[in-house]
């Protein structure tokens, strides 16, 4: 009797436990979704409502289309590929802005100015070497062994001035020493290829099929260059210098002899229509180009033109008749110009041109100044300290006076002496064949190399960023005329004790004068700044969206607003994982494998925990109705 109400009873307690189990299941539902919605407070639910909500409401074209068409595929297909088809093409756009910007173009700025001008240096010289004292018989006892060479190779005689006996023997007693290094490097004849050296009794040949040279060979003989031209006149004049160079650098401080004579070359000299005086020069002396003097160099009183015209600048008269010069040096007559800017060095090969004799030059300047843009804009150097080749020349850097150090400073290292020249280095000593036998050969080689920039010369010299230049324009005329040479020739000897030999060769004049006032400046500016790019980069952006600066930042908050939904994303995900762990309950904790299994089935979120919902059952005793009703309800039945 008692076991019917029992079971009922239990049957009568299941029910509660049931739908305590599906109200803690909807609890955890809504818990979830409540916990979501706070995990993503101010954000988006997913990516696909944030580019929803972007493509609703952004200012930018044609983001709206892939929206609104989304219940047509075909159409949210073309939208899609023309859209970032678009973004393509404006990123491409962008590229190029970019790649311009980074190649750092300039403009060129021409400004004419009108000032007073400061008058450039000027640089004239006797354009024949100087026989000086200090090595008149080193040249003379050349002279003679080139006399005796041209003899032997052309059958020609040249007459040279001689004194008494006893000189012409001193002479070939002397002469040995030198003729020693001479006949190491003599004159040759080259036919087809092949180097013949002519004795003194040969055959007549057809000099025209011969080419004429000398050979300079290494200190053991072993390798030998052979320097050839095709003009006999070259050959001998290059051999000759070759040999004189030797002379100098025997002779200590040869650089510093001063035997100009300033009075006997320039016969009148006027600045402005006033008369020139020694303040206004300095001398120096050039191996090729005899006596220099550079007029305007002082800094302390520089020239000024006030106006144009050629009586407002240097005129100068000259003498040009050659006497006890060195004829086989030089092959011309007159004088040599060259116009320079003030702290510059005259390089009288590169800029300097000749004046004739008997003729008046009119040279006419026009002033260029040239600012370039350093840093990325150029390859220019300021002042050439960032310039790796140390600059030989007591004055400022230019490109030609840093391709000249870089030369000597590899001819020191290479060929261990200096070439004359040049500036001499600390340590170093000119190169003499006496002290070093195979220069000749050494320098040679290095030339070669230096003009096909095995050296790298013409790379490391830059251009400076600030330079002058002086464009010349030249006019001639006879000078002295027909009806006037007579008195003119006559002045010059009675003031200047000119001896007329040749009239017509013997003097000539020069003007050197501003043509005009104004000076041209050319500058340079960045073609492309930072606003330009800006600028050109809104543009792009305006063709193919039709936005503004707004709509860049609403792309900018759409970047944002992904990076944020995919950190809370993660983190919730690596929270639900973490959760899920820690909810399992350990093995044999409770027998209540039918009340798990259920609640494993209800799919609750992972932060639901055990302790917060279940609860251990209790027995069947404690099931059964207790107290005075039930025990009265037992009885009844």
């Amino acid at each position: 009797m008692g076991t019917a109400p029992r079971g009922g009873s239990v049957k009568a307690g299941k029910m509660p436990e049931r739908e305590k189990t599906t109200q803690c299941k909807q609890e955890a539902e809504q818990q979830q979704k409540e916990d979501e919605k706070e995990g993503l407070i101010e954000f988006y639910g997913s990516y696909q409502e944030l580019f929803q909500f972007f493509c609703s409401n952004t200012t930018i074209h044609g983001a709206i289309r892939l929206v609104c068409s989304k219940k047509n595929k075909m159409k949210t297909a073309f939208w899609s590929v023309l859209f970032f088809l678009t973004f393509g093409l404006m990123y491409w756009q962008f590229g190029i802005l970019y790649r311009e910007y980074f190649s750092y173009p300039v403009n060129l700025n021409l400004n004419l100015n009108s000032d007073r001008l400061t008058f450039p240096a000027v640089t004239l010289c006797t354009l024949n070497p100087y026989r000086y004292s200090a090595i008149r018989k080193k040249l003379d006892e050349l002279d003679q062994i080139t006399h005796q060479t041209l003899l032997d190779l052309y059958d020609y005689n040249m007459s040279l001035a001689r004194s008494d006996g006893s000189a012409q023997f001193s002479r070939r007693r002397t002469s040995r020493s030198l003729l020693h290094h001479v006949q190491r490097h003599p004159l040759r004849r080259q036919k087809r290829d092949n180097l013949v050296s002519l004795p003194e009794n040969s055959p007549s040949v057809d000099k025209n099929d011969w080419k004429i040279g000398f050979v300079l060979c290494s200190e053991n003989n072993e390798d030998c260059f052979h320097q050839t031209y095709s003009s006999g006149v070259d050959a001998v004049r290059e051999w000759y210098s070759f040999h004189y160079i030797n002379i100098l650098a025997q002779v200590p401080d040869a650089k510093d002899l001063d035997e100009s004579d300033f009075e006997n070359f320039i016969y009148a000299c006027r600045f402005n229509e006033a008369t020139c005086d020694k303040a206004n020069y300095t001398h120096f002396h050039h191996p090729l180009y005899g006596n220099c003097y550079t007029f305007n160099d002082n800094s302390s009183s520089l020239w000024t033109s006030s106006l144009p015209g050629i009586n407002n600048g240097l005129s100068l008269v000259v003498r040009t008749e050659q006497n006890d010069f060195i004829p086989l040096l030089s092959t011309v007559t007159g004088a040599r110009v060259m116009v320079h800017d003030q702290n510059e060095p005259a390089f009288m090969d590169d800029g300097g041109f000749n004046v004739r004799p008997g003729i008046e030059t009119s040279i006419s300047m026009r002033k260029e100044m040239t600012e370039r843009l350093g840093g990325s804009y150029s390859d220019c150097t300021e002042d050439g300290s960032d310039v790796p080749v140390q600059n030989l020349y007591s004055s400022r850097y230019t490109e030609q006076v840093c391709i000249r150090s870089c030369f000597q400073l590899n001819m020191v290292e290479r060929c261990s002496c200096a070439y004359y020249f040049y500036p001499l280095p600390d340590g170093a000593e000119y190169c003499d064949y006496t002290k070093h036998i195979a220069w000749g050969y050494c320098y040679y080689k290095l030339l070669a190399e230096f003009k096909a920039d095995v050296l790298g010369c013409f790379h490391k010299c830059r251009k400076p960023c600030k330079m002058t230049e002086y464009q010349l324009s030249a006019g001639y005329s006879r000078w002295p005329s027909a009806v006037s040479e007579d008195w003119v020739f006559y002045m010059l000897s009675q003031q200047n004790k000119y001896n007329i030999t040749s009239k017509r060769n013997g003097v000539a004049k020069v003007n050197i004068f501003f043509e005009e006032w104004n000076y041209k400046t050319n500058g340079e500016s960045p073609a492309f700044t930072v606003v330009t790019l800006l600028s050109q980069l809104g543009n792009q952006w305006s063709l193919w969206f039709g936005s503004s600066v707004l709509s860049v930042m609403e792309l900018a908050e759409l970047i944002l607003d992904f990076i944020v939904i995919t950190f809370i994303l993660a983190f919730r995900r690596f929270r639900s994982k973490r959760w899920h762990t820690s909810a399992r309950p350990p093995p044999n904790s409770h027998d209540n494998t039918a009340f798990q299994d259920e609640a494993s089935g209800l799919g609750a979120p992972h932060r639901f925990t055990v302790e917060a919902v279940v609860t251990t059952l209790p027995s069947y005793n404690s099931l059964e109705p207790r107290g005075p009703s039930m025990d009265g309800e037992t009885g009844h039945e």
